[in-house]
């Protein structure tokens, strides 16, 4: 079993940065890849980023490719995402979550509850 829980959101302005934690218990979370996603109301859920355990690989969506990066620190099992050049349109509720094989637009196992991220002026 494993536990996701999400950190680092906030209101922001244009053009900030954040980064936001995805902090994991269980003890074999070191063996999942992490996703992130988020999801503004009224829009469907989408998926931004994802890392493979081993923090070798990852995965981009274009949409916000070059502005956010994804990384994994072992240790403190936890995943991050740093989002820079914040744009109102990032506005939304993200989310991380773990499956047991990389397949960055597939199926997940675990979700965390989300961690709200304003951009406005």
């Amino acid at each position: 079993q494993v536990q996701l829980v999400e950190s680092g959101g906030g209101s922001v302005q244009p053009g900030d940065s954040l980064r936001l934690s995805c902090t994991a218990s269980g003890p074999t979370f070191s063996s999942y890849s992490v996703g992130w996603f988020r999801q503004s109301p009224g829009k469907e859920r989408e998926f931004l980023a994802a890392i493979t355990w081993s923090g070798g690989t990852t995965f981009t969506s274009d949409s916000v490719k070059g502005r956010f990066t994804v990384s994994r620190d072992h240790a403190k099992n936890t995943v991050y995402m740093q989002m820079n050049t914040l744009k109102p349109e990032d506005t939304a509720l993200y989310y991380c979550a773990a499956q047991r094989r990389y397949n960055p637009r597939g199926q997940y196992d675990y979700w965390g509850q989300g961690t709200q991220v304003t951009v406005s002026s």
